[in-house]
């Protein structure tokens, strides 16, 4: 199995397109590398700005083996949740915001992002690919207003 970790620079984002030929998502792993990166900066706002479908199908296993769990039942799935979410509280344990832009209104999928922003104290975003953009810049540009307003 390969695992790709794909970076990209602020001005790459606008053009990024949705590769739909792998059916998982492993929003533990993308937590924890964000965690490491994020981990680097000692001040500024430390935020995981995540665009998703909203259910996560992978894991990695406390013994470091990728798990994919698209296809294997409930009690799998829930292995997968519950490992993103204890991530997701791991975040929260370092300040760190996880705001989340989901492109699939499945109420499963919706109740999962709600409880993930719950415990993490981040937003979600109920989207799709065809207004993304906006709120994505509507929320950065409501951000940079906030902060400023406090200086």
């Amino acid at each position: 199995l390969e695992f790709r970790r794909v970076l990209f620079r602020s001005d790459q984002l606008p053009y990024i397109t949705w590769d739909q030929s792998e059916p998982y998502t492993n929003m533990q792993q993308g937590f924890m590398i964000s965690q490491r990166l994020l981990g680097r900066h000692k001040a500024g706002n430390k935020q995981i700005i995540m665009i998703s479908d909203g259910e996560p199908t992978a894991h990695i296993t406390p013994n470091g083996d990728p798990w994919f769990t698209y296809f294997d039942g409930w009690d799998a799935q829930q292995l997968t949740v519950e490992a993103t979410l204890r991530e997701a509280m791991r975040c929260t344990k370092e300040n760190i915001t996880i705001n989340t832009f989901m492109l699939d209104a499945d109420r499963s999928l919706v109740a999962f992002v709600e409880q993930m922003s719950s415990i993490n104290g981040g937003r979600a975003f109920m989207t799709d690919a065809h207004n993304l953009g906006d709120y994505v810049m509507v929320d950065f540009l409501d951000h940079k207003r906030t902060v400023s307003r406090r200086r």
